[in-house]
């Protein structure tokens, strides 16, 4: 008698039963296979927004939501941020473990010497409105980066892949910050090989040719951890894109560019946008109470952004992070007397004490935080999403990798409930 578990499927008209296999991970909930169930029952399973379904196997990150874990390649987010840099991190989600001393130094070199681009691609910008957008400008430009580097496009040679990872990874701030750049009708500020990578994207966003910026470590190290904290977060919505263009056989810059475009969506990347929105919205710090009178009544359309998490049920685990970062830069910059602070930073004390707050679980979570630390930056909100896509530019890298190097990996192609008109006959224009 065999030991492997399975589930038992039951038509309770005919009789009929099956056996479905159940996979099991090394962490996590068990999946039960269903790939066989429409050869041997005619049927597809109905699942929108595939919250009950593996789309994939992966090794890469972990979230256990219940209990507020994130793990990098079995490493808590927690230890990554406190111990970790950027780049280290980077290297553990490409090739599965922490770099040695000198495995780090290379790799670092090896970012680092990509990270300028073509220099035509500042003709292709030109072609787009002062005023637009700076997630529709990176949309653009990473897509065209195909056309500009189509020598390590063949996406079934591991070195060609390896040289589009590393060139995406390196020349992505490089492009967020020529897209800022642009917008404000600045000069576009050259990378310095010099610099570590949060301190060169610092450096490539507000110094000018006219005098020395000097970057304060507090904020360094701040984005540093920003980009830690965004840089994977499992089979979301931007990175199930990434997947499921890249399962067509596309080139990885025109994948990573569609989940840029996922990213944009207020659900999913503009979180940390609509958190600012909401505080303008709320205006004075004379308004919070009403507001957050009217966040409980469940009639009213109003929402406090930034609370709560769609897959953490307790807590985020990366808000406990954001939230020392956020308090160190509000302190480095001295800017608690800021309106939208002040009124942050309340909402911020009530979140934690109120019960309505406590007993939902409706904890400050990570867009709550980033939102707070950019706009004591002093950086736009239309650059919100923009940052989080260099972030998660290695995650989305890391699970194009794995997918491509997956065996059972087929291109992607839901199935639907059909609820529209049977087969009917064409009838001519003049009989209608």
């Amino acid at each position: 008698m065999s030991n492997e578990r399975t589930f038992t499927l039951t038509d309770n008209q005919s009789g009929d039963s099956w056996d479905l296999p159940v996979m099991h991970g090394s962490m996590g909930p068990d999946v039960i296979d269903v790939r066989k169930l429409y050869a041997q029952t005619g049927c597809f399973t109905y699942d929108p927004g595939f919250t009950s379904t593996g789309s994939c196997e992966s090794k890469i990150t972990y979230i256990d939501g219940d209990n507020g874990v994130l793990l990098y390649r079995g490493y808590p987010i927690e230890q990554l941020a406190e111990h970790s840099d950027f780049m280290e991190v980077c290297y553990l989600l490409l090739y599965g473990n922490l770099p040695t001393a000198g495995e780090k130094s290379k790799f670092e070199h090896d970012i680092t010497y990509h990270t300028m681009i073509h220099e035509q691609m500042q003709t292709f910008l030109r072609g787009f409105r002062r005023d637009a957008h700076p997630m529709a400008v990176m949309c653009g430009m990473v897509g065209a980066l195909s056309a500009f580097y189509h020598d390590s496009l063949d996406i079934s040679d591991p070195k060609h892949r390896m040289i589009s990872s590393y060139r995406m990874i390196a020349k992505m701030p490089t492009i967020a910050a020529l897209a800022y750049k642009y917008n404000l009708g600045q000069p576009y500020v050259y990378p310095k090989n010099k610099l570590r990578y949060a301190e060169n994207f610092l450096h490539m966003m507000f110094s000018n040719p006219c005098e020395e910026y000097e970057i304060d470590p507090v904020l360094a190290r701040a984005m540093d951890v920003i980009l830690i904290l965004h840089a994977d977060h499992e089979q979301n919505a931007s990175t199930s894109t990434v997947r499921l263009a890249g399962s067509s056989g596309a080139n990885p810059f025109a994948c990573i560019s569609a989940g840029i475009a996922s990213l944009w969506g207020p659900a999913h990347g503009g979180a940390n946008e609509a958190v600012l929105n909401m505080l303008e919205e709320i205006g004075d710090a004379s308004q919070i109470e009403k507001y957050v009178e009217k966040a409980k009544d469940k009639d009213d359309p109003f929402r406090l952004m930034g609370f709560g998490h769609r897959v953490y049920k307790n807590f985020d685990p990366r808000s406990r992070v954001m939230r020392t970062q956020c308090h160190k830069v509000l302190d480095a910059l001295g800017v608690h007397d800021e309106p939208l602070l002040e009124i942050a930073l309340q909402l911020e004390k009530i979140a934690l004490e109120d019960d309505y707050f406590i007993e939902k679980k409706l904890y400050p979570n990570v867009d709550f935080y980033s939102g707070i630390i950019f706009k004591a930056m002093g950086i736009p909100t239309t650059m919100f999403t923009a940052l989080f896509a260099v972030a998660r530019t290695v995650g989305w890298i890391a699970q194009w990798n794995e997918m491509i190097e997956d065996p059972s990996q087929k291109i992607g192609r839901p199935r639907q409930l059909f609820t529209g008109a049977e087969q009917r006959e064409y009838v001519h224009v003049d009989k209608r």
